[in-house]
């Protein structure tokens, strides 16, 4: 031994002496701020899956969410493109299911998807004393992790469903948040999006989709963003389905895109579903899925209900352009969708403009005995609402015009 590793060797027994002599105290440990240096979040999926986080993704029996889960991994397998058409690194994916089959499920949905499965490992047990046993979070998360070491790089885990990690009561607050926390570790420790996926309750209809959550608050309160997924009517009454942010506490939490569930041979004689994505969404996820016929006031007024007397108010004094009628619906907390719906009940007249005013306007066609004397006991606190030269940026076409001149209309724009 030359005298320069000599030298290296008695300085780590010098240091490993020193270790032993002055053993870390217990004790609550402290950081001071001024220590750390402010990051910003690492997004997976800007705005949707940031890396070191939990996330729920959340929805009714039958919305498709393991066949979105899945359509996330396939997209990192490949570094393809997300819904918003923003580019993915390529990556490795971490796949627990306690519900389906790898082989005859979720590895011909990866496949359908496009995915690369070389990139994709399924939790398959664990080894214990010579014999191969379930898979127990509670004693088998540092082996998890060594493995996802050696496999690198590792972008997403998916967990499905998120209550199997829960051994004890999943309805108690103290009891998930216990077991939940294996979970975020390891999600933080590898730099990987952590997914959870679980159900709403039954009922809750019109609430906030966050909050349906089937389980303890701590499913929802632990993740730091929330996806919901739902099939919900359309305004010419078709079935969409919509995946939307109903929660986020590091980036927006609105918004939201439309897809579509499609079966296909992903081989020969191997049928699986993927997920055709669609067009993006405005909206909260309460207005995004919520039916907009349903009973959700406390004298038991439908939200359309709602939507009428508020169309009634703002359309009180004249015309009024289609873009300010988003806004100030949009500022009551009514969804567009449900004030359209009301608009047909109550034969909104709407036209398109021209030279001075542009964009569509909204007029009422023609009151009713009982409208005439809502209006006549109700005061009006809204004054003429259109405004000249705004330009109405919705993307769908209004309906036409059946009834009155276009003399008529025009007029009541002056």
């Amino acid at each position: 031994m030359n005298a320069e590793a000599k030298l290296m060797n008695d300085v780590l027994a010098g240091a490993e002496r020193i270790k032993k002599k002055t053993p870390v105290q217990d004790g609550v440990v402290l950081i001071c701020g001024d220590s750390l240096t402010p990051q910003p979040i690492a997004w997976l999926w800007h705005g949707w899956l940031a890396l070191g986080k939990f996330h729920l993704l959340a929805g009714a029996p039958g919305q498709g969410k393991t066949t979105i889960a899945i359509a996330f991994a396939a997209t990192i397998t490949i570094g393809g493109r997300w819904p918003d058409g923003s580019r993915c690194d390529p990556g490795n994916v971490l796949i627990w299911s306690g519900e389906d089959d790898p082989a005859d499920t979720l590895l011909p949905r990866l496949m359908a998807a496009g995915g690369d499965r070389s990139r994709v490992f399924f939790v398959d047990g664990t080894n214990r004393d010579g014999e191969k046993r379930s898979f127990d979070p509670a004693l088998d998360m540092a082996g998890l992790q060594a493995e996802a070491e050696r496999i690198g790089n590792v972008r997403l885990i998916i967990v499905d469903p998120v209550v199997s990690a829960v051994p004890g009561d999943s309805h108690k607050n103290t009891e998930t948040r216990r077991a939940l926390q294996p979970l975020v570790d390891l999600a933080s420790n590898l730099n990987a999006a952590l997914v959870g996926i679980t159900h709403f309750s039954k009922g809750g209809q019109g609430s906030d989709p966050a909050q349906r959550v089937i389980g303890s608050v701590a499913f929802s309160a632990v993740s730091r963003v929330v996806l919901v997924a739902a099939k919900v009517k359309s305004e010419d009454g078709e079935d969409r389905r919509i995946l939307a942010r109903g929660k986020s506490n590091i980036g927006p939490d609105d918004g939201g895109f439309l897809y579509s569930l499609e079966q296909c041979e992903a081989l020969p004689d191997i049928q699986a579903s993927r997920v055709a994505w669609g067009a993006a969404v405005e909206g909260s996820a309460r207005e995004l899925l919520s039916d907009p016929n349903e009973q959700d006031s406390e004298d038991g007024k439908s939200a359309i209900d709602d939507a009428a007397q508020f169309l009634r108010d703002v359309l009180a004094e004249g015309p009024v352009t289609s873009k300010e009628i988003q806004r100030q619906a949009r500022e009551a907390g009514i969804s567009f969708r449900t004030v359209r719906r009301a608009s047909d009940d109550l034969q909104i007249t709407k036209k398109k403009g021209s030279g001075d005013s542009p964009g569509w306007w909204w007029r009422l066609h023609k009151l009713s005995k009982n409208d005439q004397l809502v209006q006549h006991v109700q005061p009006l606190e809204v004054g003429h609402l259109g405004q000249h030269g705004q330009i109405d940026t919705e993307t769908s076409p209004e309906q036409p015009i059946e009834q009155g001149s276009d003399s008529e209309f025009a007029g009541g724009m002056q």
